[in-house]
């Protein structure tokens, strides 16, 4: 009986204790990096690399232990898919390097052990990502328009003036929406609708927000160019890879200044959606161990 009990207790409790060190690593990590992204608005090479070789190097180990191949290949099959998103966030333009390097550690550290399981949790954490970064740039943008006001009044005036027609258009889909045959529709629809120009112009607004003239001796590695750089015999073009060390030092050496475009450091969107889902798998264990506690 008492062998019988420990299999359940084994069956029912075991499962998924070999991603509590993964959840913790990456915890540990990722408030490592959103430090650093804070203070230098990058995430260092080391740190990512790092959090992917012994997120690696736990799957395996625990693989050996257990004699089951399936937890380290399952790792490597999420790592390689989260490695293909994040080279497509990447040359978007939706990422910086940093955090597509972040967001492949993120493949081998979910909680999966099947390909199934793999696809939906991944989905999960995609989708928590853009929203809680959404409504996490949202307010980060809003302290970057209170510390720029006068700036991003004048900018946003002057958007504001060069579409005009987009507006009007926007309202009058907003007033046809509330006509007799569409009542059904959902009813913040017309509201939606009247945001969504003045979303854009503030977004665009935004902009001049984030770009700032820099000298060549405070340019680092990877800092996006807003346009292209003049010197003496060439051009130094803005590339989705930013400035290279090579391309800083020829500035530093024609002493030529730089527009360079900075990003909403994103690093606090990884850690608020880690944290959500750890939040939702233990609130989902503890539910399952209330219905079967042996």
């Amino acid at each position: 009986m008492l062998n019988s009990n420990l299999n359940k207790s084994s069956l029912f409790h075991n499962p998924m204790q070999q991603y509590y060190f993964l959840f913790v690593l990456a915890l540990i990590f990722t408030i490592f990096a959103v430090v650093v992204d804070m203070k230098k608005r990058e995430v260092p090479n080391w740190l990512n690399f790092s959090l992917i070789a012994f997120a690696l190097s736990y799957r395996a180990f625990y693989s050996l232990s257990t004699k089951d191949a399936n937890f380290f290949i399952t790792g490597l099959i999420g790592f390689a898919s989260f490695f293909i998103l994040a080279h497509v966030f990447y040359y978007s333009k939706i990422f910086a390097g940093g955090d597509a390097k972040l967001l492949m550690g993120f493949g081998i550290i979910l909680p999966y052990s099947t390909l199934s399981e793999l696809f939906f949790s991944g989905i999960l954490f995609i989708f928590l990502l853009f929203l809680l970064g959404a409504l996490y740039g949202l307010f980060y943008s809003i302290y970057i328009v209170i510390k720029n006001k006068n700036k991003f009044k004048k900018e946003f005036k002057k958007k504001l003036s060069k579409n005009k027609s987009l507006i009007i258009l926007f309202v009058l889909l907003a007033l046809l929406s509330l006509f007799p045959l569409n009542f059904s529709l959902w009813p913040p629809i017309p509201i939606f609708l009247v945001i969504i120009p003045f979303l854009y112009i503030y977004i665009k607004s935004l902009d001049i927000c984030m770009i700032k003239l820099l000298p060549p001796e405070a340019l680092q590695e990877g800092d996006w160019l807003e346009k292209d750089i003049k010197l003496k015999n060439k051009i130094i073009k803005k590339s989705v890879h930013g400035l290279s060390l090579q391309k800083i030092a020829l500035l530093k050496k024609y002493k030529k200044k730089a527009l360079i475009k900075e990003g909403i450091p994103f690093t606090p969107a990884f850690l608020l959606s880690l944290l959500t889902m750890g939040f939702f798998f233990l609130i989902s264990k503890l539910s399952f161990e209330a219905f079967f506690p042996f």
